[in-house]
């Protein structure tokens, strides 16, 4: 694939996954002039007593609810009152489904049809969805009906290259070079990575034209974390256009964080246990024994750039694994099936655990992939450490 793909948006397909998340405004925010808000919501479809819960987004973390309720004849109500709008997932039974909303103080009304799915995971999918009552939702709506545009294009170049893009998957899989070159010298390869070339470009532009509009208020940076879901050094000057009442913004206090995370480098890492595909626990501290340095490696099945990276992780582990080094992958996927189907394509021969959301806080893990490289004592002596400059680092402390 295109480097292109990873560069823009953090695997930007994620932008077609977060419930039509972003939002941008024009030169001055709608103004609100009520001091709470009321969210008011009236939804069919689902059982009398279904859990509801009011959940921060756009911040890059596993949110806790700021407010819990139940269904009652469809209704639920939400009240409280905030300093500037905020963007929230209102979330149906335990996570199985949500409505997204860009709340401020006044009074929302949501209306909408739910729909259980038959299949295990039991998901609620909601249809004819209506907010009123925040101008700034109805903003946030209009900004990003691009996207629907972004997801035609997207579904587009896909027709067709179901076959091909399998047969790709599986030479990958199996390590098979020949079969690789082969396939991606085809003329409908090369189309297919041509399109995807121009989609990804289109999507960088706008979505960088949308921020960079939104530069003087708190709009831009929330835009940013919506747009990405993760950051890497050349986002920066995106962060450094911003005034400074936009950086002082909730949101913009928050993309400072997960620009700039706080380093890790010098400190000492917990054990912890965590479970892999079989459902085995394991704990962190048998799997690194002996070991001298450990590579934990934070990734998901949805990562591009986290799989992209795989083939760098199986050069270094083949070159060092019999040397002292050792690699723990900790998924952050919510979708375990996901996780499992990825670890199948992927064939990777080091222990591969699913996250619990509470080891990659306590890493603070704001952005994926995110690699922390630790010693024997467990303490840690380098982070986001990649490609090359792993190598260079692994044959700098194992050369003997």
């Amino acid at each position: 694939m295109n480097t292109i793909k990873y560069k823009i948006l953090g695997l930007c397909i994620c932008l077609f996954t977060i419930s039509n998340s972003g939002i941008a405004q024009k030169k001055k925010a709608p103004a609100t002039t009520a001091s709470s808000y009321t969210i008011e919501g009236n939804i069919a479809g689902l059982e009398e007593g279904t859990a509801v819960k009011l959940i921060p987004g756009a911040t890059h973390s596993s949110e806790l609810p700021v407010a819990e309720t139940t269904l009652k004849d469809g209704k639920f109500a939400f009240t409280g009152k905030l300093n500037e709008p905020r963007f929230f997932y209102i979330s149906f039974g335990k996570s199985k489904g949500s409505i997204p909303v860009m709340a401020e103080n006044s009074k929302i009304k949501i209306t909408a049809a739910g729909t259980v799915s038959a299949d295990e995971g039991q998901f609620i999918r909601f249809k004819d969805v209506v907010v009123t009552g925040s101008k700034s939702h109805d903003y946030y709506k209009k900004e990003t009906a691009f996207r629907e545009d972004l997801e035609k294009d997207y579904a587009a170049y896909h027709v067709g290259i179901d076959e091909l893009s399998n047969k790709v998957g599986k030479a990958r899989k199996e390590g098979n070079k020949k079969v690789l070159d082969s396939l991606y010298s085809t003329e409908k390869w090369k189309t297919f990575e041509a399109a995807e070339k121009a989609f990804f470009t289109k999507v960088q532009k706008t979505s960088e034209d949308l921020i960079a509009k939104h530069r003087t208020t708190w709009w831009g940076p929330f835009f940013m974390m919506t747009q990405y879901s993760y950051f890497t050094p050349e986002q920066k000057p995106m962060y450094d256009q911003f005034s400074d009442a936009a950086k002082k913004s909730y949101y913009g206090q928050i993309l400072d964080k997960d620009l700039n995370p706080k380093s890790l480098i010098g400190t000492s890492i917990a054990n912890f246990n965590l479970k892999d595909k079989d459902g085995k626990a394991y704990n962190a501290k048998d799997i690194v024994a002996g070991k001298k340095y450990i590579l934990v490696d934070f990734w998901a099945s949805w990562c591009g750039p986290c799989r992209k990276e795989i083939p760098n992780l199986k050069t270094a582990y083949a070159e060092y694994g019999t040397k002292g080094f050792e690699i723990l992958s900790i998924s952050i996927d919510k979708d375990e099936k996901a996780w499992q189907k990825a670890l199948g394509q992927e064939n990777m021969q080091w222990h591969n655990l699913l996250d619990d959301d509470k080891v990659s806080k306590a890493f603070n893990v704001k952005a994926i992939p995110a690699t922390y490289l630790v010693d024997s004592k467990g303490v840690i002596i380098g982070d986001n450490l990649r490609g090359a400059e792993l190598e260079a680092k692994l044959k700098e402390l194992l050369k003997s």
